[in-house]
């Protein structure tokens, strides 16, 4: 049998207590990274975000969503406790179906927000609504096409907009006289300019029966057609609308937002006049000089020499959307971004819209536009007579209320 032989000891834990100047220098080390963060946190206006309350609003919204879908218009709203869920449908939509359960409704334009009104009114819930800032109808093409214009004499080019002008201001009635007189961009002689293009002459809009845009550019091409005047009776409308219809739908209805098809690599052959707003073209060229160093001088805007201004309507239809529409009537970030956007900024002082836009173009060298005392203004026809001049040429379902 084996000796017996004593157990060997039981291990012992040691524990080292560092010294006190050890200790300090550690946390001399550590804490350098949570003071970087609380800085970085101060900084993008998140410190407070754990510990207040972040509404989120419901929104129906137009093309206007523009401005709530960018990143820093969105970290702004966070700022003051607000996130917007968004969603995207045309104007005429907004108005033509339920908003039951939305905060705020966004149509491009008055006659949506006064159909979205007025049956609001009619069920005795009056809503508030808010006009942060304007944005006019423009007709964007390209300078191969509206130079062809000019040789034409349907064109001119703005002059006082500093640099190389992207503007050009447009003879609505000489422009509507080529497209009824059936001429095509060859017959005007668009290969002077290096293009070859068959197609007839003609503006071509988002739809008629869903965005404002295209509504209004049919109110606009119906205001010339008319002599310069609105139609005021309901016989009057239509027959109107049945003589301007081939204006306006010769080559179709695209449902595609016109402006993402203008400003994509393809849009020259697809859609050589299309229109837009003034700050989906503006915000193009503030973001290409911001990339290039210069503006993009081969997209240009025609101004129509009758024109019509566009004004989005915030519908505040809860008290959460109260709160956001005075947010962005009031905040000076945001009424300095939506600048940035391309957007006119109402004066809060006034019923103007902002200078301010003229002066940020010019610190970034982009022309201006230069809107003339001598255009004409159209009007639009009244909502109910709008509203069926809207079905008979875009050939769409009746407005839910309309008369």
């Amino acid at each position: 049998m084996p000796a017996n032989r004593p157990a060997p000891p039981e291990p012992r834990l040691t524990v080292t207590r560092p010294t006190r100047g050890r200790l300090r220098r550690a946390l001399a080390v550590a804490l350098p990274l949570p003071v970087v963060g609380l800085v970085l946190l101060m900084a993008s206006g998140h410190l407070l975000l754990p510990l207040q309350k972040v509404v989120t609003i419901e929104a129906k919204m137009a093309s206007k969503r523009d401005f709530f879908e960018d990143p820093e218009v969105e970290r702004l709203l966070l700022k003051h406790g607000f996130r917007v869920r968004i969603t995207r449908m045309g104007s005429r939509e907004i108005a033509n179906q339920d908003i039951k359960g939305y905060d705020v409704v966004f149509p491009s334009g008055q006659p949506a927000a006064d159909l979205i009104t007025r049956e609001r009114a009619a069920a005795d819930r009056p809503v508030t609504t808010y006009r942060p800032f304007v944005s006019p109808i423009v007709l964007a093409t390209y300078r191969e096409y509206a130079e062809a214009l000019r040789g034409n004499g349907v064109a001119r080019l703005q002059r006082g907009s500093g640099g190389q002008s992207l503007y050009y201001t447009l003879d609505m009635e000489k422009f509507l006289a080529l497209t009824r007189g059936g001429k095509t961009w060859d017959g005007i002689g668009i290969a002077r300019y290096g293009v070859d293009n068959g197609n007839k002459v003609l503006a071509q809009s988002s739809d008629i029966c869903e965005s404002n845009s295209g509504g209004t550019y049919l109110g606009l091409v119906a205001f010339v057609e008319h002599e310069n005047d609105a139609p005021d009776t309901l016989p009057e409308a239509e027959r109107l609308a049945r003589d301007i219809k081939p204006l306006l739908v010769e080559q179709g209805l695209p449902s595609a937002e016109k402006a993402e098809t203008y400003l994509s690599a393809d849009g020259k052959g697809i859609s050589p006049i299309a229109v837009i707003y003034e700050h989906q073209f503006l915000a193009h060229q503030i973001a290409y000089e911001a990339e290039h160093g210069t503006p993009d001088s081969e997209r240009v805007l025609l101004y129509p020499s009758t024109r019509i201004d566009t004004e989005p309507q915030l519908v505040a239809l809860t008290r959460d959307g109260d709160r956001l529409g005075e947010l962005i009537t009031s905040d000076l970030e945001l009424q300095h971004r939506a600048m940035e956007l391309g957007f006119r900024v109402r004066d809060t002082r006034s019923d103007a819209t902002s200078v301010q836009l003229k002066e940020f173009l010019g610190e970034r060298d982009i022309p201006a536009p230069v809107t003339s005392a001598d255009d004409t203004k159209a009007v639009l026809p009244r909502l109910p007579l709008l509203e069926r001049m809207i079905q008979i040429v875009g050939d769409c379902p009746p407005a839910e209320g309309a008369e």
